[in-house]
């Protein structure tokens, strides 16, 4: 949907080229499994078919499950490996894609860690994922922090304005480079032109961590993915909605301004931190997702479809509202993701956390993120689920709120206020510490990253103050059904790690 006059149209997609119809990796591995091996090498499985692996997974699996450096797959001129990179960059429009097998938290780890190369400061969206502040903590870089725009009424962040990331540059003569997020968890996909224009007038790329939108720019109703709209990095959770194996991501460079700077920086910085053991699975399944994708919009089509279905039944119905009908009310939203399925189940008498829990306990329902106010479905890429069985469980909930509202807007978990900046990450984690008890850590500095989870979004990060408005709603969130707290050292918060 657009949210804003703005053309931010997806191209319609052209006809793939002869080689986006294979995938030379995963084909290698298969046509190494079909041989008749006498494995004496790693893994120890040997793809013995009367291991326990090949009883609970199936004797295919661990026939596949290859270690690096292999002739004919890895290893040798022109390999399936760089040909299954090379066909990825080109779908993405990328001058250069690695496979990491680490998930997208490994990409925004390396694209932290070359930013010193290139200055002091990283201008980073404050409500970035855990794994970019570990970057930051892995780096040593300085942060300036943007402020995201946050719904007080749901307690969520969406993004940032071109605006708000050109006055944090403006008062930050030393930057590297600006770091945002986009879409983020609940879809709010940002004004990724601008802000790349934003950067580059001052001189610096933009980072994009696109984990939630890997599968943008591959059907005309999706919108178009950070690259092709100036970003000069981009993390790609593959797995998350284009079909990947879970833990398998993509990082992308661009064709652009800082592409000769950037290019060798990345590919230190991947061999630093990429396993030596990576995955044939995850590698195959990145292959494969690509080659889906490319070949199957018309399916990618009927996802969109399905999403569409369940918004209207939801507003049909008239108990629950949809989220993403609210997302004109904030200038840093110029589109919502259509596989995004964000509910507002509080409308409908129920906490996001007890409708998720109960969903999953009676009805064999998963959902991706519940807060205190929504939960958030998504359907991937050529994913076409029973809708009509979501619809009716998500209405079949009780309504335990509807007899106390009052109450319920009192319950209603807001999203914290960050404490100063007193220390950088890396100083912080890295400074003698305490444990003390929550109650005592309110004044002091975080020694640790907080976050409850999913989504993975710090509430409190190292270096900062410990406030107690964020003591409080990492302790609720602890509290509440299925909530954890990324980082905690006990499951109630109830002890916190500060620098001594």
């Amino acid at each position: 949907m657009n949210i804003r006059t703005t053309d931010h149209r997806t191209p319609s997609p052209t006809r793939p080229g002869a080689g986006q119809l294979s995938a030379p990796y995963a084909d290698a591995v298969l046509g190494h499994a079909g041989r008749d091996w006498l494995r004496l090498n790693v893994p120890g499985h040997a793809a013995a078919p009367g291991s326990d692996l090949a009883g609970f997974f199936g004797p295919r699996i661990t026939a596949l499950d290859f270690p690096p450096l292999l002739d004919g797959i890895d290893l040798g001129p022109d390999t399936p490996l760089e040909r299954a990179l090379v066909l990825a960059a080109e779908a993405w429009g990328a001058r250069r894609t690695w496979f990491l097998t680490n998930g997208a938290s490994q990409g925004n780890q390396i694209a932290s860690m070359l930013a010193p190369a290139l200055g002091r400061t990283l201008v980073v969206q404050r409500s970035v994922h855990s794994s970019v502040i570990d970057g930051l903590v892995l780096s040593g870089m300085d942060a300036v922090f943007v402020q995201p725009s946050v719904d007080p009424e749901q307690g969520i962040a969406h993004g940032v304005t071109a605006e708000d990331v050109a006055a944090a540059l403006a008062r930050t003569p030393d930057a590297a480079a600006v770091y945002i997020v986009s879409p983020s968890y609940f879809g709010a996909v940002a004004d990724v032109r601008a802000v790349a224009d934003t950067a580059h007038a001052a001189g610096v790329p933009l980072i994009v961590d696109e984990a939630w939108g890997s599968h943008f720019g591959f059907h005309p109703a999706l919108p178009a993915n950070a690259l092709s709209l100036g970003a000069d990095l981009v993390t790609s959770s593959t797995h998350k909605l284009a079909g990947s194996l879970t833990q398998s991501a993509m990082l992308h460079l661009a064709e652009g301004p800082f592409a000769d700077l950037l290019e060798p920086l990345v590919d230190r910085a991947f061999r630093l931190v990429q396993s030596t053991s990576a995955s044939a699975l995850l590698t195959a399944s990145l292959d494969l997702a690509r080659r889906s994708l490319v070949t199957g919009a018309d399916a990618t089509g009927s996802s969109v479809e399905a999403a569409e279905r369940v918004r209207g039944a939801v507003r049909a119905l008239g108990r629950f509202t949809v989220v993403s009908d609210g997302f004109h009310a904030f200038p840093d939203i110029v589109r919502a993701d259509p596989l995004r399925i964000a509910i507002d189940t509080r409308a409908g008498g129920i906490t996001g956390h007890e409708a998720r829990r109960r969903l999953f306990r009676d009805h064999q329902i998963m959902v991706e993120v519940a807060t205190d106010a929504a939960v958030v479905a998504v359907i991937g890429a050529r994913s076409v689920p029973d809708t009509d069985r979501f619809v009716e469980g998500l209405h079949t909930l009780p309504s335990p709120l509807t007899t106390d509202p009052a109450g319920a807007a009192d319950r209603m978990l807001r999203l914290p206020e960050p404490g100063a900046a007193k220390l950088t990450a890396r100083e912080a984690f890295l400074s003698p510490a305490v444990v003390v008890a929550a109650r005592e850590a309110v004044g002091r500095i975080s020694a640790d990253t907080l976050a409850a989870y999913p989504p993975g979004i710090p509430n409190v990060l190292p270096g900062e103050v410990i406030t107690a408005g964020a003591v409080r709603f990492l302790q609720r969130t602890a509290a509440a059904p299925n909530g954890h707290v990324r980082g905690a050292l006990d499951p109630g918060v109830t002890r916190l790690r500060v620098v001594a």
